[in-house]
């Protein structure tokens, strides 16, 4: 019996030993693949980083392995960072990356603020990247505003594409001037964010032009002289709250338009002589009234002289009648009726019968 259990135990050792060879060579299979796996996630990385990373340390860039890895997760593209970090540090602009990917995830342009930047730098310009940035996030084209800053810019005014091709003035005299002109103008970086734009400048200056042309007694003085408008221009500071600074301003062009103030002057009297001819008018039908009505009013008397006249033959009845009036005196009346128009008709043989009625 005792051998029996001496064999038993034998063979438990047995089975235990096996179980744990067993277990330690799956952990070791394990750990095998977990290194193989590491070691071919680190080759993915090297190969898809090494050659920035190394670019970058060469060129004193700065950029790890961790800060590209960083930018792989966050979805930014790292190349371009990668290459405008190293054009900004060898021009010699100190900068974060921290920054370019800022601008990058803000939905910023980053490689034209770097070049922006780097040029505003090369030029003696002090232009910081927060400036670059905000004014390329404000919807600005910042590399422009550089541009235009190191090379200023010549604008018409007025703008031919506007329809107007001159802008016209009045002098004391009445004359028109006709004028062109460009303004030269050279961006102000401090002022672009906020500043107004070229249309601001074109209707500034416009104004500035009309302005001086109406100031001048006499348009010969401003055809002798024209650079009276541009000094008149100048010292109005147009180019307050702008994003630009007036360099110059040239007179291109000038010519003599209409004689406004005789237009005006005739346009006056042609417009006194309409007034005074209704006031003609009026007067003529007032006095065509009036004689209508002096008319009508003799008319009417003539009528109330008829009906007097009438009234004398039952005068006449009346007297006989009552006995104050005799057959003598009745014939003697009539006699002196006739003599009477006897004497008319001889005064005037032309003219028109009495209107008086006869007696009887």
């Amino acid at each position: 019996m005792l051998l029996a259990l001496l064999a038993q135990a034998k063979d438990a050792g047995a089975t235990a030993k096996n179980d744990s060879g067993l277990l330690s060579s799956t952990l070791m299979l394990v750990v095998i693949l977990f290194v193989l796996l590491l070691g071919l996630f680190l080759v993915v990385i090297f190969f898809s980083f090494i050659r920035l990373w190394i670019q970058s340390l060469l060129t004193g860039a700065k950029i790890s392995i961790l800060d590209l890895v960083g930018m792989k997760l966050r979805n930014v593209d790292y190349g371009m960072i990668v290459r405008q970090k190293i054009a900004l540090v060898q021009a010699g602009v100190d900068i974060s990356t921290g920054d370019l990917e800022a601008h990058y995830l803000a939905r910023g342009n980053v490689p034209k603020t770097a070049t922006a930047v780097i040029a505003a730098h090369k030029a003696g310009m002090d232009l910081r990247w927060k400036t670059a940035a905000a004014i390329d996030l404000a919807g600005r084209d910042i590399l422009k505003a550089v541009q235009t800053s190191v090379n200023p810019m010549v604008i018409d005014c007025p703008d031919p594409t506007k329809g107007q091709p001159t802008l016209d003035g009045v002098c004391h005299n009445g004359i028109q001037l006709r004028a062109k002109a460009r303004v030269t103008v050279r961006t102000k970086l401090e002022r672009l964010v906020g500043g107004a734009t070229e249309e601001t400048i074109i209707a500034r200056v416009g104004e500035g032009i009309v302005k001086a042309i109406g100031m001048a007694k006499d348009h010969r003085e401003v055809l002798a002289n024209p650079n009276l408008i541009s000094q008149v221009v100048l010292t109005n500071s147009l180019d307050s709250q702008t994003a630009f600074e007036i360099v110059s301003i040239d007179v291109v062009e000038i010519f003599v338009g209409d004689n406004i103030g005789a237009k005006l002057q005739a346009d006056q009297a042609a417009a006194d002589l309409r007034v005074a001819q209704a006031n003609a008018e009026q007067r003529r039908a007032a006095a065509v009234a009036r004689e209508q009505e002096m008319r009508a009013l003799v008319e009417e008397n003539r009528a109330k002289v008829v009906l007097a006249e009438a009234e004398v033959p039952l005068a006449i009845s009346h007297a006989f009648r009552e006995g104050k009036l005799g057959v003598m005196e009745y014939y003697g009346l009539r006699n002196m009726q006739a003599d009477t128009d006897m004497r008319s008709a001889i005064a005037n043989p032309g003219g028109k019968n009495s209107d008086r009625t006869s007696v009887g």
